[in-house]
């Protein structure tokens, strides 16, 4: 069941896996502030349905801003969801190797940063995340 839809998120729950699946947005610099506030929408969600596990679907993501906002919005999402109950992340990893090469750096900066409080990682295919959110 779609919970929030936006042209920068949209938030498909399954209640029967409680399984939140999350299109990472497009990266753009003139939709920052927009992207942030669409981020306080989803950790107010996965507050509100109390969720446990999330799918974050890079798979079609684009970024078109320079790296240290790329890694804002990244720390910004990280440190929202750990203000939640949630225990699994699984991404979708982008077919884009200049995205995942993004990721990867804004993902070990966070983890060198920060203590998650919950699991993250990284999948090619949706069926081993969904696989592995599920175990």
């Amino acid at each position: 069941m779609i919970l929030f839809e936006n042209s920068i998120l949209r938030l498909d729950y399954s209640p029967s896996s409680d399984i939140l699946e999350v299109g990472y947005p497009d990266l753009h610099d003139y939709l920052l502030v927009e992207i942030k506030h669409s981020i306080d929408i989803l950790v107010d969600t996965v507050k509100h349905y109390d969720v446990k596990r999330v799918l974050l679907d890079s798979s079609r993501t684009s970024i078109e801003v320079n790296r240290e906002e790329s890694r804002m919005i990244a720390v910004y999402l990280a440190t929202g969801m750990a203000t939640t109950r949630v225990q699994k992340v699984a991404r979708l990893q982008s077919p884009s190797a200049f995205v995942e090469h993004t990721a990867e750096a804004n993902i070990d900066y966070i983890t060198q940063t920060q203590s998650l409080p919950y699991q993250l990682q990284n999948f090619t295919t949706k069926e081993m995340a969904i696989g592995w959110l599920k175990a």
